[in-house]
């Protein structure tokens, strides 16, 4: 007699990665709870009864996908010798950036940023969180001995958002170019 292995139960933990692929593959626009329960394997009773409302579900959703996105910087940047100065650090980022694993990560970040810009619920206060830790974040990775670890982070991420929309609107060499005459990129 054949047994069937049992189902773990779900939970937040269990639903959050199978909700992130989802997002990542379709963007937030397919983001109703229908198409998200059908990626999760549940129905949208479920997802509510797990996170109490849609928007809460976002709110769990967009965190845990930006700490994925830390993650996975992290493990790139590990590989690497800790940057110099905050040239290096930034041309890291970009590279990591730039790499094709990233890019659903990006097209997600910009769709959150167009919400936030329409003032559509829940985009503004996701797109304030994700800053913030980014910001925490980059803090963390300044070179040692950086004399304002906070306003080199500050600094870092307006270029990494100036150059990432350039490059999303079909301008990298602009971006590139504008990093390069302005000594925050090396040649």
């Amino acid at each position: 007699m054949a047994t069937t292995a049992k189902k773990p139960p779900m939970s937040k933990d269990s639903l959050l990665p199978l909700l992130m692929g989802h997002v990542l593959a379709h963007g937030l626009g397919q983001a109703s709870l229908r198409p998200l329960a059908k990626a999760a394997g549940t129905s949208d009773r479920m997802l509510i009864y797990h996170f109490g409302s849609k928007e809460a579900l976002i709110a769990d959703l967009l965190t845990h996908i930006a700490g994925v996105y830390a993650a996975m910087l992290d493990a790139a940047l590990a590989a690497s010798p800790r940057p110099g100065n905050r040239a290096e650090l930034l041309a890291g980022l970009l590279a990591q950036n730039g790499d094709p694993a990233m890019q659903p990560f990006q097209m997600l970040w910009w769709e959150i940023v167009a919400g936030s810009a329409r003032d559509l619920p829940g985009f503004r206060a996701a797109a304030q969180a994700m800053v913030t830790k980014l910001l925490g974040w980059l803090e963390a990775q300044m070179p040692a001995g950086e004399p304002d670890p906070a306003g080199g982070a500050r600094f870092l991420l307006t270029a990494i958002e100036g150059a990432a929309m350039l490059a999303a609107v079909g301008h990298p060499d602009t971006a590139q170019d504008g990093l390069l005459a302005g000594g925050l990129l090396q040649a």
